[in-house]
């Protein structure tokens, strides 16, 4: 009986499986035809997209390197002295020797060499000749280098931006809150740091403990006058550190807490590296982080280690304007060739807290900064704090309130006056602000118009025109010779300030880049550039430093000392120049900035460097050395490196060999020596050349030679025969000012460390703890619905007092507790609801596990039945091992039947007889068992040869043996033929 029961149901099931199979076969008929028209459509989009993709200038690619590159290091490096010996190559004509100027240029006409032959030979266009050319891919034993990452860092001093670059072009990349926009905000708790949008929604409830606007703090004393003026305007607390510096004072983990600037930018940067690599789905270590043009040595240098604390490795620190400069330029395809004229464009920023304007000349593939200005205390902030004043002036007159000695209130005042001011910047007419609950449960309301506003910050307006005036004057360009002006920075939406930059330019300006993110993806293509991940179409890029630097040294003259000044103001960079000295003794140098009320800085010390194992010659004299200066791609000045030129003479007197050997290197370039003793003379204000000739080296003795140019090739026709010359390097002793030292950077680094995984903790116990809750209010919701039917009454009864008793204990006694504590807990719980979720879910996949096992026993069965029918598809298998398959599937009908009974008989409420488990188990066994039998393929029929030769005859080619050959053996006969028949003509 259960057998015909069994039967049945399994006829039915065939049916539906019969029809199930008609349905798919026509399914797959109509797939094969749609695959085909998809396949040509796919065929000519292809084609179509290789056309466009010729026409379409790609500005980088994604490239595999070579597998014999060298480490990521060494690249930088290289990189690195690549970009100075090029500065040093433009430079040549102010001051470098001859002799490194010929290394220079030879290694430059090696890489323009590897770089014309990397491209298309094939390419006829100019625009597809500047496409980068992916390079081949290397063996997969060679290391890749596809996985960097490369990103551009918009280091604010209100908002941060990220850009990455990808294989399609540059990208903007979004935070945990969908923003592009980052705060440059952190906020400190007794448990946690919040970072970014996180803190600046605690900068009013957290207001002590929540660090912002300190990126003017940079390299700066706590004495220095600019930080005693913005800790007026902070409202936490900033501390002087043990080494002078500035630094915060905050309450963290519940205790008070110093950190130095350094380790805040570093917190901001970790967050920025952290949302970068959510967003690029693989570490990042390589950036290029902007800093304002006017930033300083020592403020450089702290950025640097801010980076260094987040564990970035910054391959440049670029000008904002600069940056910007490179966004713009790098993608226009009409620039002027090199040899003619160049586009000059101005770009003028500004932010909040900061004015920066450059003049920047174009030609194509090359950018050139020609001078910058600035005003570094001007920016959105200060209109936003003539509206503070205005508004805290009115406030004490009608509501007679002193907004300025409650901090969250003047917090909060600030934030009105921000929204204010862009919702004038869009409407002229009068506009309202209202503060509900502002002080002493009082609310506010006031009113604004444009024109009161501009009268209101007329002071500032007029602060505008100065810098433009500057920076054309250095750039000794008119205003015709200008052909746009770009714009960005949040300030320069201020109609106000596009009035005041359009009446002095008296032309329109342009806002064709994004005022916000420009910065941000010129600091990405910079380090696309840099890095060897991509290849980008070549683009130079001088820019300048912004100071002049003078060095000092002590001497035997009277006055005890010597001055050079070794880089003018808006020389270009990254530059090296060579200086040489007569020594006889270790000897130290001074470098400073040259005008110090130029320079928004107190100190105009940028270090001491000290020469060591300087020793007189053997015959007395004094050694010379060749000190080589250098503003590397960072902008920040050092002594990069010192060495001692050491005679061996063969014969002759010793007292001139030391001019000699300095003539006998500049002659290898003579034309050269004299152009750049020209580009010297009409830089005017220096006092003494940077590679001095004979006359005018700087000798302790005082003694100057003559400097005819016969005198010159006899002197180099004397040290030919005299002897040679060995240069020895020296070690150098730096002393920088506001220098970090490396065990305090450590120290920094460690912390930070600390705090990442004191965040961590913190991030598991409060996931830990959401997680106690989210069950609670889950399972709960379930208890009334779908879980109902496999519950009884009093465990329902009894579960639901749990969970009410769990979420109280959430709010009360469970409100702070490790981690642990929240996984005991939800355990506990899984402890009653496990069982009730296995019901549900053993209900709902059964029906599913059942029909899939009935349908493979009706398959098999349908296999048995043809096969006692002797159906000629299977009158190969063996007898006995379709007897073990009937026995199988015998016991597999009989396993079913037993379970399916035995639940029926259950309800809902009990546990289930037979596990889904079990029946997938069940059904992979009768697969395993009885398909290697039932489709056991059928033995091939071998085909005598003697027949297969006479089809091959009779029947045209065999299997195998293509119409081709045949028809070339049909050829052939008839050749033969044709042979036999011109003989008997013959004859």
């Amino acid at each position: 009986m259960d057998f015909t029961f069994i039967l049945t149901a399994a006829g039915t099931i065939a049916i539906l499986a019969a029809a199930a199979t008609v349905a798919t076969l026509l399914i797959a008929k109509n797939l094969s035809s749609l695959k085909k028209w998809t396949t040509r459509d796919n065929q000519s989009t292809k084609e179509s997209g290789k056309q466009n993709k010729q026409k379409t200038t790609r500005l980088f690619s994604r490239w595999q390197p070579k597998w014999n590159r060298k480490t990521h290091k060494e690249l930088d490096e290289k990189e690195q002295r690549s970009d100075e010996e090029d500065g040093e190559e433009r430079g040549t004509d102010q001051g470098l020797g001859e002799k490194e100027q010929d290394t220079h240029v030879k290694v430059n006409e090696k890489q323009q060499g590897s770089q014309i032959s990397s491209r298309n030979p094939s390419s006829n266009s100019p625009e597809e000749d500047a496409v980068p050319v992916p390079k081949a891919s290397p063996p997969a034993s060679g290391p890749s280098r596809c996985g960097m990452s490369v990103v551009g860092i918009d280091l604010g001093f209100l908002n941060c931006y990220i850009a990455v670059a990808r294989s399609g072009g540059i990208e903007t990349i979004a935070n945990e809150y969908s923003d592009r926009c980052t705060p440059a905000c952190i906020s400190l708790g007794s448990r946690t740091r919040a970072i970014g949008n996180a803190a600046k929604s605690q900068i009013v409830t957290n207001v002590r403990n929540t660090i912002h606007g300190f990126k003017k703090l940079h390299g700066r004393s706590f004495d220095d006058p600019i930080v005693q003026t913005e800790r007026i305007r902070l409202p936490y607390e900033l501390q002087k550190m043990p080494n002078g510096s500035a630094g915060v004072k905050v309450r963290y983990l519940e205790e008070e807490r110093p950190f130095a600037i350094e380790q805040v930018t570093g917190m901001l940067l970790a967050k920025l590296k952290e949302t970068s690599e959510n967003a690029l789905k693989k570490p990042v270590a390589d950036c290029v982080i902007s800093i304002p043009s006017f930033f300083t040595d020592a403020e450089r240098r702290s950025v640097m280690a801010a980076a260094q604390v987040a564990g970035l490795n910054c391959l440049r620190l670029m000008n904002e304007t600069t940056a910007v400069a490179l966004a713009y330029g790098i993608y226009k395809q009409d620039l002027p060739p090199l040899d003619e004229k160049p586009r000059n464009v101005v770009f003028i920023d500004m932010g909040h807290s900061a004015y920066q304007v450059s003049v920047c000349a174009f030609n194509k593939g090359k950018l050139k900064v020609l001078a910058t200005t600035f005003d570094p205390y001007l920016g959105g902030r200060n209109f936003d704090e003539a509206l503070v004043d205005y508004f805290c002036d009115e406030f004490k007159t009608k509501y007679k309130i002193n907004v300025k000695e409650n901090s969250r209130a003047l917090l909060r005042l600030y934030q009105e006056c921000e929204k204010l001011k862009k919702l004038m910047s869009a409407n002229a007419s009068d506009l309202p602000l209202n503060i509900e609950c502002f002080m002493n449960d009082l609310d506010v309301s006031s009113k604004m118009n444009r024109a009161q506003f501009e009268q209101l910050c007329a002071s500032l307006l007029a602060r505008v025109e100065p810098p433009l005036k500057a920076v054309m004057e250095q750039a000794n360009l008119q205003r015709e010779d200008i052909s746009s002006i770009e714009i960005v920075g949040g300030a320069t939406r201020i109609p106000a300030v596009k009035e005041q930059i359009t009446k002095f330019f008296l032309k329109d300006i342009s806002t064709t880049l994004n005022a916000d993110e420009a910065v941000a993806r010129g600091c990405a293509l910079q380090c696309a550039i840099l890095s060897p991940a991509f290849k980008v179409r070549e683009f130079s890029i001088t820019d300048l430093v912004p100071y002049s630097i003078t060095l000092r040294w002590k001497t035997s003259f009277e006055d005890g000392t010597g001055e050079c000044e070794v880089f003018c103001k808006n020389h270009p960079a990254p530059f090296s120049k060579v200086i040489t000295f007569h020594k006889k003794e270790p000897f130290e140098l001074e470098a400073f900035y040259t005008n110090l009320n130029e320079v928004p800085y107190p100190d105009g010390r940028i270090g001491s460097f000290t020469i060591q194992n300087v020793f007189p010659q053997s015959d007395g004299d004094s050694s010379k050395v060749k000190v080589k200066v250098r503003v590397n791609i960072h902008g920040i000045f050092s002594v990069a490196s010192a060495s001692v030129i050491e005679k061996q003479n063969l014969e002759g007197d010793h007292s001139d060999a030391p001019m000699e050997t300095e003539t006998s290197f500049k002659n290898e370039n003579k034309d050269n020596m004299d152009k750049m003793q020209v580009d010297q003379e009409e830089g005017g204000q220096q006092k003494c050349h940077a590679e001095h000739t004979p006359e005018e080296e700087i000798d302790h003795t005082g003694a100057k030679t003559k400097s005819a140019v016969s005198d010159k090739q006899d002197r180099l026709n004397q040290t030919l025969k005299k002897g040679k010359v060995k240069s020895i390097d020296l070690p150098i002793q730096s002393s920088l000012c506001r220098q970090l030292g490396q065990d305090l950077l450590n120290s920094y680094i460690e912390n930070e460390g600390k705090m990442i995984m004191q965040d961590k903790l913190e991030k598991e116990r409060n996931d830990a703890k959401n997680a106690v809750e989210e069950y609670v209010y889950d399972f709960r919701d379930r208890l009334g619905t779908v879980y109902e039917k496999f519950i009884t009454p009093e465990d329902m009864n009894k579960l639901s007092v749990i969970l009410e008793d769990t979420e109280n204990w959430l709010y009360e006694d469970g409100e702070d507790q490790p981690k642990q504590v929240y996984v005991d807990k939800l355990q506990e719980l899984k402890k009653y609801g496990q069982p009730i979720q296995m019901k549900y879910m053993e209900h709902e996949e059964r029906p599913k596990a059942l029909n899939d096992l009935g349908k493979k026993i009706q398959l098999v069965m349908k296999v048995i039945e043809a096969y006692r029918n002797k159906d000629e598809r299977y009158d190969h298998l063996d007898p006995a091992e379709m007897e073990k398959v009937e026995k199988c599937i015998s016991d597999a009908m009989s396993w079913l039947n037993s379970k399916m009974n035995a639940q029926n008989k259950l309800s809902l409420t009990q546990d289930p007889v037979v596990k889904v488990s079990e029946i997938v188990a069940k059904s992979k066994e009768l697969d395993n068992f009885c398909n290697p039998i039932i489709y056991k393929p059928k033995p091939k029929v071998e085909v005598p040869e003697d027949k297969a030769k006479a089809n091959s005859e009779h029947n045209g080619p065999m299997d195998g043996q293509s119409g081709n050959e045949t028809k070339s053996d049909s050829t052939k006969d008839s050749s033969q033929h044709t042979k036999s028949s011109g003989e008997m003509e013959v004859d």
